[in-house]
């Protein structure tokens, strides 16, 4: 009995470590992201090390991705200077990691409007798995690829500052 429980005890530690190539949670071991810079308009996104790129992305913005977010709801991604601030591994898309939008700036233009800034924006993956998304279709976050969100998640941090430009 002993010896059945020992193999089958080990068959299944193989079975599980061959299933954790697949996981969407990565390492990395390379220099740390200082910064990250996201260009809307040219619909790309660097992550740098101080001023040495360390990789760059192709991205797709809110749905209404020219100037800056102003309210709720209006499908603009923010521009300015924010920080990650929180990730969610669970996201409906995929991974993601959290800007810090709304500031106290933004904050006061919505009230200024009567309107709320809105929030939870986000870099993060894919609504559906496998299919190439063609045109911006956020609420206001910035989209990748589900592989890419991969290794930006493992890659920033909490507390990298992201500057966003027009």
């Amino acid at each position: 009995m002993k010896r059945r429980n020992l193999i089958l005890g080990g068959t299944a530690l193989v079975a599980l470590g061959a299933c954790g190539g697949n996981s969407k949670f990565k390492r990395y071991y390379g220099p740390k992201v200082t910064y990250v810079v996201v260009n809307k308009g040219a619909r790309n996104m660097y992550l740098l090390h101080h001023d040495k790129v360390l990789e760059s992305y192709p991205i797709k913005l809110g749905f209404a991705p020219t100037g800056h977010k102003e309210i709720e709801g209006d499908g603009k991604t923010p521009e300015g200077i924010y920080w990650i601030d929180r990730r969610n591994p669970n996201s409906r898309f995929h991974l993601s990691i959290g800007i810090s939008y709304p500031n106290e700036r933004d904050r006061q233009r919505a009230e200024a409007l009567g309107k709320s800034p809105g929030g939870e924006i986000f870099i993060h993956g894919q609504r559906v798995p496998f299919r190439k998304d063609k045109d911006d279709w956020t609420w206001g976050c910035i989209s990748v690829t589900n592989k890419e969100m991969e290794q930006i998640y493992a890659m920033v941090g909490d507390g990298t500052p992201i500057q966003i430009n027009p």
